[in-house]
């Protein structure tokens, strides 16, 4: 991951976005602050807005409600601008299956009105880039699910996108294909400065490749933050001590008190703790004073997964996405 600047331009902002279709809100009130090159994550259950966010980010279709630019360009009044700067790879592949892998490059290319010339040297450079250039006379009906999304990234990428909306974009790969992914977005970003709006259900995508991550659920955006800083948030973290025999168990169980659970059978202790390194360092203190020893020690945090289950899914009666925001702060 990239750790943003400070100082960085804001690639996309959004303010009190807002969505419904008939009776059914769909987004209520987003507001967004993305810096230019970082990944951005969005997840959120099905039917969260996930996907209605990419639409409306990426002109596709008109909010409702609040105001957002894209590269300094307004959603609402400028959206031939926006459309110039963004790139999108959808859920659902582009690719037309007729084509050869050049020829869907070089049609992307006619597309956007590359001269000949220009847009044949664009089609084999990201043949090459995405490893596609053995395969660039074959059929796209031939390629396998991993070949057709790099594929259908590539298609993206010819116009040179500075932003670019990644809808779900590793769905059902295998998990090489996915780490392959990974590491082409990773590039994209470090390499040339794209911006990545990116939606995922795979939680340890988000975690590997997002600078910051955001939760939506019921339309609400419920959490924002690092991938470090949502783990801390959500209660369950410990740390896991291991002891020799019983009598070690018992005095390290003694010293903590109510706080800590013990499994007789298994010889562990388990302290609350936050992952941080003054907690480890007191909770080491604490045993180092009282001459207890454990045999070894491990610190276990929350991931990405506890966080999506304790943000998302709850009734919207009852508080809902605010009172969820209100209990992680």
């Amino acid at each position: 991951m990239n750790a943003p600047s400070t100082t960085a331009s804001t690639a996309i902002s959004a303010s009190g976005l807002t969505k419904s279709y008939g009776d059914k809100l769909v987004l209520d009130g987003i507001n967004l602050r993305i810096p230019e090159g970082t990944v951005f994550a969005l997840l959120g259950p099905n039917g969260a807005g996930k996907t209605t966010t990419v639409q409306i980010l990426s002109t596709l279709i008109l909010a409702n409600a609040g105001t957002a630019q894209v590269a300094g360009h307004d959603l609402a009044h400028d959206a031939d601008a926006v459309r110039g700067v963004i790139g999108v790879t959808g859920q659902f592949s582009a690719v037309d299956n007729l084509l050869t892998a050049e020829e869907n490059l070089i049609l992307m290319a006619d597309l956007h009105h590359l001269e000949r010339r220009e847009g044949r040297r664009r089609a084999a450079e990201l043949l090459h880039r995405f490893d596609l250039t053995e395969a660039a006379t074959k059929p796209a009906v031939t390629f396998s699910g991993g070949m057709r999304r790099k594929l259908d990234l590539a298609m993206t990428l010819v116009g040179d996108p500075r932003i670019i909306f990644l809808d779900e974009p590793t769905t059902g790969l295998d998990p090489r294909s996915r780490r392959t992914m990974w590491e082409i977005i990773r590039s994209l970003v470090a390499d040339d400065g794209v911006t990545i709006f990116l939606t995922t259900q795979y939680l340890e995508e988000a975690d590997q490749l997002a600078d910051r991550i955001a939760v939506l659920d019921h339309g609400k955006l419920v959490a924002e933050g690092t991938p470090e800083e949502l783990k801390r948030r959500i209660p369950g973290g410990h740390i896991r001590l291991q002891f020799a025999d019983m009598s070690g168990l018992e005095s390290a169980a003694a010293l903590f008190g109510s706080v800590a659970t013990s499994d007789s059978e298994a010889l562990t202790l388990h302290v609350p703790s936050d992952g941080s390194i003054p907690t480890l360092r007191a909770v080491l203190d604490v045993l180092d004073n009282a001459s207890v020893e454990a045999e070894a020690l491990t610190v276990h945090t929350p991931d990405l997964d506890d966080v999506f289950l304790t943000l998302t899914g709850h009734p919207q009666s009852g508080g809902g996405a605010d009172a969820q925001k209100e209990k992680i702060r």
